[in-house]
């Protein structure tokens, strides 16, 4: 058993005792008000999940086991004091809730490489794809071919009791999240550059190793995909990727099921693919009104015309979050420290000073402020990252860490399967009277 998991067994042992004394003593205790409002507009706010690794906080934003980005990014383990945290230490912190030291980052990226190889079908599955197939699809379906693998499955079959499920579904994720930069870069290099693919370089980390088999071997962009992937890692467990991957993995599919589920969700506009739709619109914004900050009346014409024609502000607006997220302005310290004369950037600028102003004005906007996808593409697209449909995929290999680290909590604590009742309209309307 190795040093990580030891250490989980130590701590999920007296935790799961709590757990189960607040279930059998209090358990019929009301936490929550449930109204009719709440379950037609998709539960938003409704307190009706169990989620350790985060909490977004509307005011203050994500919240990582009660550490705020910014305390993170001064505190977490680094390759050099000047860089971004290394994301082995947001895993270690979500999966223990104690602040890392070096020495278990170096485990941690270690111990991914050596876990990191793929099966050779793993690769002939992708080769079977249309070389147009979208990313993210060829993403989902490498890791869905990968379920073969699973130690918790066939723990299961060989007669595994209940209480030690969460044993093999930690050789699961730790052996999924160690093989996801391969299946991304092989992806990446396949579809954007005529499939020469690159050797991992496993004296790297684990998202240095990533930008490296992607053909970005330099350090600039190593320190971006450090902090890419520590942004991106987890946002507590409403979101459409954490829920699917906690729903599907309630039922007990094994660990590679539940993340393809919650991969699936993500692919998706109200989701992880508004990433790519920032650098879309913003595209056709300079395409149609020239470069931005020349005339930003011209940025709050366009921003209108973009709502009058019934559509979002991709990257503006969250479902939670009440200020601008804390996200946003670590990816806006970035630029302004590394690449601060880069057009994309000043333009991003800009539209942080517009776009709030003009959504505020509209009365049903309760939050105008950016989210992360309003400044991840643009960091990407300065490196040379410019495909943007990729961006999605990059941000699924970060949320592993978050979605990953909660299932095996929740394999710990031995949570049900999630089945919530429902009603047909008419049981509404007759509850509302109508």
């Amino acid at each position: 058993m190795d040093q990580i998991k030891r250490k989980f067994k130590e701590i999920a042992v007296p935790r799961v005792e709590e757990f189960r004394k607040l279930l059998t003593e209090s358990g019929d205790k009301p936490v929550d008000k449930v109204t009719i409002g709440s379950v037609l507009s998709g539960m938003k706010g409704t307190v009706s999940l169990l989620t350790d690794t985060s909490k977004l906080d509307p005011e203050e934003g994500i919240r990582f086991r009660g550490y705020s980005i910014p305390e993170l990014r001064k505190n977490l383990p680094k390759v050099n004091p000047e860089g971004e945290p290394l994301p082995e230490g947001l895993f270690y912190l979500m999966l223990l809730g104690e602040m890392p030291k070096d020495e278990d980052v170096a485990f941690l990226s270690k111990e991914w490489a050596s876990r990191s190889d793929l099966p050779d079908y793993v690769y002939n599955v992708i080769d079977a794809l249309p070389l147009d197939t979208r990313p993210m699809v060829q993403f989902s379906t490498a890791i869905l071919s990968m379920a073969s693998l699973s130690k918790f499955q066939a723990a299961y079959m060989e007669g595994a009791g209940k209480s030690d499920y969460w044993d093999s579904t930690y050789e699961d994720i730790m052996d999924l999240i160690a093989k996801l930069p391969r299946i991304a870069a092989y992806i990446y290099r396949r579809k954007y550059h005529d499939n020469k693919q690159i050797s991992a370089d496993k004296s790297l980390d684990w998202a240095a190793n990533l930008a490296h088999m992607m053909g970005y071997d330099n350090y600039e962009v190593h320190r971006l995909l450090r902090l890419y992937m520590f942004l991106h890692a987890d946002h507590e467990g409403g979101n459409v990727s954490a829920h699917a991957t906690h729903l599907v993995g309630s039922a007990l599919s094994n660990p590679y099921y539940a993340y393809t589920a919650g991969m699936t969700g993500l692919a998706g506009p109200l989701h992880g693919f508004a990433n790519q739709e920032v650098m879309r619109w913003m595209f056709g914004m300079i395409e149609e009104i020239g470069p931005a900050c020349e005339d930003k009346d011209k940025i709050r014409k366009y921003v209108k015309k973009t709502l009058d024609d019934g559509h979002v502000i991709p990257g503006y607006g969250h479902a939670v979050l009440r200020k601008t997220d804390p996200r946003f302005t670590a990816q806006i310290e970035f630029g302004q420290k590394y690449l601060p004369d880069d057009p994309w950037l000043i333009t991003m600028t800009c539209l942080y000073e517009v776009v709030p102003e003009v959504l505020g004005s509209v009365s049903k906007i309760k939050n105008p402020w950016p989210n992360v996808d309003a400044g991840s593409g643009v960091l990407l697209m300065h490196y040379g990252i410019k495909e943007f449909e990729f961006y999605t995929v990059l941000f699924g290999v970060s949320r592993a860490l978050g979605v990953l680290s909660q299932l095996l909590w929740d394999r710990a604590y031995g949570l049900p399967i999630e089945r919530p009742t429902s009603h047909p309209l008419e049981w509404f309307k007759e509850k509302a009277g109508l």
